[in-house]
């Protein structure tokens, strides 16, 4: 799913608000904390997770791999603070329509 700009600055006022649902500690990205975020993406569709991990690199591919993991989309990320978003079946966010 690829969201347009306008989307996602959607996204981010809804997000704002939100405080982070998972935090990556010490362990890192493990398969626990993997089926908590996937858990969490199904329940609220848009969440925060963060990332306490100083090096920049590793922090980018913990961030690839959550999202080709869980396929969510990545809204944004501020500092350690990743926000994710994806729909879940009953589609509790309404996002505005894509143009053509």
């Amino acid at each position: 799913m690829n969201l347009t700009t306008k989307q996602k600055q959607h996204l981010k006022g809804l997000a704002h608000s939100l405080k982070p649902v998972v935090m990556l500690g010490s362990n890192g990205l493990t398969e626990g904390v993997l089926a908590e975020i996937d858990s969490a993406l199904s329940h609220h569709e848009l969440i925060k997770v963060k990332i306490a991990s100083a090096d920049r690199e590793l922090k980018n591919a913990i961030v690839d791999a959550i999202i080709r993991e869980t396929q969510a989309v990545k809204v944004q990320m501020i500092g350690h603070v990743l926000v994710l978003f994806r729909q879940s079946e009953e589609m509790k966010i309404a996002i505005p329509q894509a143009r053509k």
